[in-house]
């Protein structure tokens, strides 16, 4: 009962906020709000990488990608991410349940760098559907992945879902929600086509 009444003292409030938010200067903020923690630094980025999603999510595949011990540009990697983004993975138990497995950049980083030291790792995509509106847009990226550019299959093909945020210089990502496709889930032709 007492989480019933958090969330809808969480959705009056949020109301209460839009209301208000619609009428007042963007730099002024209720005096009831506490100041937006800073960010960490982040990496420098490529203005190539951030200044289209196309760019963003190009620099995304490039930037994991390469054959075994090549060193990947992980301050690369970094300037893509906001400081607050998560990774996740849906990941399938052996019942068929399924659960996220959420990682922090730098999570991802300390796995795969261990992985990419003797593994080839080329992730491409096949295919994009995308919303945005304003400042936000959610992608829908179908990838493929190969242990070699030669490779006459992909070992793994999947959907990468992406959110990301233009702050008015740039785009971010802010969350990457991944499924690969297994024989109960294939891709459906709908998004291996981009529109």
């Amino acid at each position: 009962m007492a989480r019933l009444a958090g969330a809808r003292l969480g959705l009056a409030w949020m109301f209460a906020l839009t209301t208000a938010g619609a009428a007042m200067a963007a730099d002024q903020a209720p005096a009831s709000l506490p100041p937006a923690p800073q960010p960490a630094p982040v990496a420098a980025a490529r203005a190539a990488d951030v200044e289209s999603i196309d760019g963003i999510v190009a620099a995304l595949y490039d930037v994991i990608s390469g054959p075994a011990g090549k060193p990947r540009d992980w301050d690369r990697m970094r300037s893509l991410f906001a400081p607050e983004a998560h990774l996740m993975i849906a990941v399938p138990h052996p019942d068929g349940s399924f659960a996220l497995r959420t990682l922090t950049v730098e999570d991802y980083i300390g796995r795969n760098s261990r992985a990419f030291a003797t593994m080839g790792f080329f992730e491409r995509e096949l295919a994009r559907t995308s919303d945005s509106f304003g400042q936000i847009a959610q992608v829908f990226s179908t990838y493929e992945s190969r242990h070699a550019t030669g490779d006459a299959k992909p070992f793994q093909r999947g959907i990468n879902s992406l959110q990301l945020f233009n702050d008015g210089k740039r785009w971010w990502v802010v969350n990457l929600v991944w499924r690969a496709e297994d024989e109960r889930l294939p891709l459906p032709e709908r998004y291996l086509r981009s529109r």
